[in-house]
């Protein structure tokens, strides 16, 4: 299985109500592959990622430490998905606030980080690893009115991929901060879309070495409406970084979601056929 077959697998969605984008990068190989990857389009909780790479150059910088305590505020509280809200502490480390955002998109702790280390510090981290045009406009809000950014965040699928393969190259600032941040995607526990028809093991140790007989993924997803996206790497004989965004007109209905998600997992499938140890 080649990276071209990951891009036939993406044109195949063209007959769809909707903008498929996909990115894959061969870590081992090199090789790189994308349909519309220079689509930029609404990203939901995926571009928590870059946040999560800030917060991990800092604390591999020394300017945060694992332990340092922020008080979640009032106006750090979203609803949405994640526990944080529910919870009745105040106080919680930064490493909490991390592995809330990676393992359930904790959005009241992904505020928390980020009114922690501000988005122009975010852009500034994009630009210097050439990922630019992954943006996080705002803080995650219940509601959005006219006065705030439309949508939470925006990217290219070549951006977001971009991001994963330097952690997983470990040139994400440093091979420690490269790792820290593999950490955390691999604590993700949203596995509904790419790896949804990959047989990979979730919880297995040792990663990022690969098992004899099953697939290493971690990831970070995002849905919002109209809005379905995975950004992520899988393991196996080879790494293959990657990043599925899926956007249509949330006026054609349910229809269009079941289409995106099941060209996302078909995409998913094909990924996994190229990183399998079996593959040629």
């Amino acid at each position: 299985m080649s990276l071209s077959q990951v891009a036939a697998a993406a044109r195949r969605s063209a007959a769809l109500p909707l903008t498929l984008a996909v990115a894959a990068v061969d870590i081992d190989g090199g090789g790189t592959v994308g349909v519309d990857d220079d689509v930029v389009l609404p990203v939901a909780s995926a571009s928590k990622l870059l946040l999560l790479a800030e917060v991990s150059r800092r604390l591999d910088g020394g300017e945060l430490s694992p332990g340092q305590v922020v008080e979640v505020l009032d106006e750090d509280r979203a609803d949405g998905t994640g526990l944080l809200r529910r919870m009745s502490r105040v106080g919680w480390s930064v490493d909490d606030l991390a592995w809330l955002t990676a393992s359930v998109s904790d959005n009241t702790a992904t505020n928390a980080l980020l009114r922690l280390v501000g988005r122009e510090s975010t852009a500034l981290l994009a630009r210097r690893l050439g990922v630019g045009r992954l943006v996080l406009h705002d803080k995650v809000r219940d509601t959005r009115g006219p006065d705030v950014p439309p949508v939470f965040a925006t990217g290219t699928a070549r951006d977001l991929a971009g991001l994963v393969a330097h952690a997983a190259r470990g040139t994400m600032v440093s091979p420690t901060a490269s790792a820290r941040l593999l950490g955390w995607m691999r604590a993700n526990t949203d596995h509904g879309l790419v790896p949804a028809l990959v047989d990979h093991d979730p919880y297995a140790p040792g990663f990022p070495d690969p098992l004899p007989d099953r697939l290493l993924v971690a990831n970070k997803t995002g849905t919002d409406t109209g809005v379905r996206a995975d950004a992520g790497v899988i393991v196996g004989a080879r790494r293959i970084a990657y990043a599925v965004l899926a956007h249509w007109d949330t006026e054609l209905g349910p229809r269009a979601e079941r289409a995106a998600v099941h060209a996302v997992r078909d995409v998913g499938r094909t990924l996994a056929a190229c990183a399998d140890r079996s593959a040629p």
